[in-house]
């Protein structure tokens, strides 16, 4: 009795909620100010990219999805800047959360028809709150990959920001001003972090700002505060060409410091990590070894 009503209330909850999402609402200032700010992002990028072997059904479903959330005035501003670091759509990431929840939750209850159809008996309970669980857990599988994956690229990103430091200062010691000095070194590096800060400095001439403003711009969009402390120095010196040097120099002597000991930590742990399997497969064959001697001493 209690899980028809548990059922029948999640299957009306679903039911009010399609409907709620397919009525037209009408929006209130907050959502159209909200909607004019995304139709401006929009415009500034491409408001959808297409991402390989992607159906024509998961593009419609990720595009009515961003759509909803414009409407309601949900910006995601933080989501957004990671997906635009792993060069992903935000429609793309919502139509793979939605489709693997689906999927993980009537998996459980396909998985029980089959073993029904073999005539093995089980309770009805047990694939209903294992489809909810599983459902959750496929719903949340996006953001971890999108956690590690935002992680990875912002330690490449530090790492590109130093050799970065490194060519604008051989570049300042050239003869250049700061601005030329820039985007020579920007047009040097052929990966992508590089490829961001030639377009953000591409972009700066463009529309009238200072380099230094543009790659904290940058540093905001990609949470990297290395890029961000050196728009701030680069706003406070540059005027002069040699303090400016000095101030790129130490910087990027300080980012790899910084590197070298990250890397030292990570290599720590998984040393330990080591350590501790190796302490576990040592103590399964004592446990081995020894088995058969205590079983004949208690008479087993």
């Amino acid at each position: 009795m209690i899980m028809t009503f548990v059922v029948g209330a999640v299957l009306g909850l679903g039911v009010f909620l399609l409907g709620f999402a397919l009525i037209p609402q009408r929006a209130g200032l907050v959502q159209r100010l909200a909607a004019f700010d995304q139709a401006r992002y929009a415009a500034a990028r491409p408001a959808y990219r297409t991402v390989p072997g992607e159906s024509e059904f998961s593009r419609r479903l990720g595009s009515a999805l961003a759509k909803f959330c414009a409407e309601q005035g949900w910006e995601f501003r933080s989501l957004r800047s990671s997906l635009s670091l792993v060069d992903r759509s935000f429609e793309n990431y919502l139509a793979t959360k939605i489709l693997l929840g689906v999927f993980g939750l009537i998996f459980a209850p396909l998985l029980f028809v089959l073993v029904s159809l073999a005539g093995i008996r089980i309770s009805i309970v047990l694939p209903v709150w294992a489809g909810l669980v599983m459902g959750l857990i496929f719903f949340a599988l996006p953001d971890l990959e999108l956690r590690q994956k935002v992680a990875q690229r912002r330690r490449d990103f530090r790492h590109a920001v130093g050799a970065f430091l490194d060519l604008v200062a051989m570049n300042l010691s050239g003869g250049r001003g700061v601005p030329e000095a820039l985007m020579a070194a920007s047009e040097i590096g052929s990966g992508w972090a590089m490829w961001r800060i030639r377009e953000a400095l591409v972009n700066a001439r463009i529309t009238g700002q200072t380099p230094w403003q543009a790659l904290g711009v940058l540093g905001d969009e990609v949470k990297v505060d290395e890029l961000r402390d050196l728009a701030a120095a680069l706003s406070l010196v540059s005027e002069d060409g040699a303090k400016v040097r000095e101030s790129l120099s130490t910087r990027a002597a300080s980012l790899r410091r910084r590197e070298l000991a990250d890397l030292q930590g990570e290599a720590g742990e998984r040393s330990q990590s080591m350590l501790v399997a190796q302490m576990v497969l040592c103590a399964a064959f004592l446990i081995f070894l020894i088995y058969p001697a205590v079983k004949v001493m208690l008479g087993f």
